[in-house]
């Protein structure tokens, strides 16, 4: 049975990822800082409470997993955060800033070389960074989030390079409007905005949505595919005139 570690696993895009991967028989170890799941998975899944941001909360997640599996097969970043308040980048402070890159980048960066060096062992493995449209679209009031996705996105591209050599795969989803607890708070704007004609898929994203990409990347299926940005976004990603 191959073996995936999921981050973020207790809501939204984690979530589905994790019903995603156990529907088609992969054992998940899945972390998230709430204190138990708030929904249960059906299958083979094994949840860990833990804080990205914590060395220790990082290596306990993947001691986890080998302990009761003996390998990691598949690691999906997902785990992200938005500023607690959304605050022009003429203002936004040192605090914000290091609460949301410690998790979308620092985090993210550090389990994944984990893991990474994991897998050089095993020699194969897939890895899959769920980043963001927010990567390349300015949005100047949460101006930490873009940043840390920017960065994600290089993560992406380092890792692949550094990791072929092995059999291993890296890979980068970027979502765009996805119906989600992130998203909750701004769900009118971005209803109007879908009814404008914003995306050429006139409708809200779902997570099941970007777990479906999630799953065609990170289950094998695509050997010959690393370094690769694949946008799961309505087409928002097309410039159009």
């Amino acid at each position: 049975m191959k073996t995936a570690l999921v981050t973020g696993v207790a809501g939204g895009i984690g979530f589905a990822t994790a019903k995603k991967l156990l529907q088609n028989g992969i054992a998940v170890v899945g972390m998230d800082v709430a204190p138990a799941m708030p929904a249960p998975l059906s299958g083979e899944f094994t949840y860990v409470t833990g804080d990205l941001s914590r060395a220790e909360d990082r290596e306990n997640f993947v001691k986890t997993a080998l302990d009761r599996y003996g390998r990691i097969d598949m690691l999906v970043n997902v785990a992200g955060v938005a500023p607690k308040v959304r605050t022009d980048i003429l203002e936004m402070s040192e605090e914000s800033y290091d609460f949301v890159m410690n998790i979308n980048l620092k985090g993210t960066l550090f389990l994944t070389q984990l893991v990474a060096n994991k897998m050089v062992e095993q020699g194969s493995g897939s890895i899959v960074n769920i980043s963001s449209m927010s990567a390349y679209t300015s949005s100047v009031s949460r101006g930490e989030y873009c940043i840390s996705k920017a960065g994600l996105s290089m993560v992406t591209t380092l890792f692949a390079d550094r990791l072929a050599e092995y059999g291993i795969t890296v890979n980068e989803v970027r979502p765009g409007i996805i119906a989600t607890g992130m998203t909750d708070k701004v769900k009118e704007k971005y209803d109007a905005l879908i009814d404008g004609g914003l995306l050429p898929v006139r409708r809200w994203g779902q997570p099941e949505d970007v777990a479906d990409a999630v799953f065609a990347l990170a289950s094998g299926a695509l050997p010959y595919v690393t370094g690769q940005a694949i946008n799961v976004d309505g087409g928002f990603h097309i410039r159009r005139l």
